[in-house]
């Protein structure tokens, strides 16, 4: 079991220089951008980091993350578990000018004075890896499916929307 806490700012050249891979926890609560998104988090994600260089020289980072979130119902609005991870590829940029030089395959993250916010690239994979919508199973949410349904159209209503809104213009043509 992972007891380590991950730093909040490495030096992402020495560690690619070494092959270098850091594994270990990083505290939900500190993710401001994550709770301003889904809510305020309690406990930890499990963050694995490997620096490495490619063939091309690029100082490249392969990363795993998992993490147990606690997400509002869209239905009800009550919190619910979900289990989030995401395997990513960074590739370390100085400048957007060789971000745009990055292949397709690799997510640029930029250094600037030789420092990584590595707290900021995870907040952001985490933020990424977030499902669409998260619902709770029908027999668990509070707001059962009638309360859903508005209701259904009276017969009358819905047979007068059969007539084809563009007839006015059929009836304009002839006159021009």
């Amino acid at each position: 079991m992972l007891t380590r806490r991950l730093p909040s700012a490495v030096e992402p050249y020495r560690l690619a220089a070494n092959h270098e891979r850091l594994e270990g926890l990083v505290a939900l609560h500190e993710l401001k951008r994550l709770a301003d998104e889904v809510g305020e988090q309690q406990g930890d994600a499990i963050v694995t980091l490997q620096f490495s260089l490619d063939a091309q020289r690029r100082h490249l980072i392969d990363g795993e993350l998992e993490a147990n979130l606690s997400i509002p119902c869209r239905r009800c609005l009550e919190p619910m578990s979900v289990a989030v991870a995401s395997e990513f590829q960074l590739a370390i940029v100085s400048s957007d000018a060789s971000a745009a030089e990055v292949p397709s395959e690799y997510e640029p993250v930029l250094v600037r004075d030789e420092q990584l916010d590595l707290l900021g690239a995870i907040e952001d994979e985490l933020i990424l890896s977030l499902p669409q919508v998260v619902y709770h199973d029908e027999a668990e949410c509070a707001v059962s499916r009638e309360q859903l349904s508005s209701g259904e159209l009276p017969e009358e209503e819905s047979s007068s929307r059969t007539d084809n809104p563009f007839d006015a213009l059929k009836s304009l043509k002839g006159k021009l």
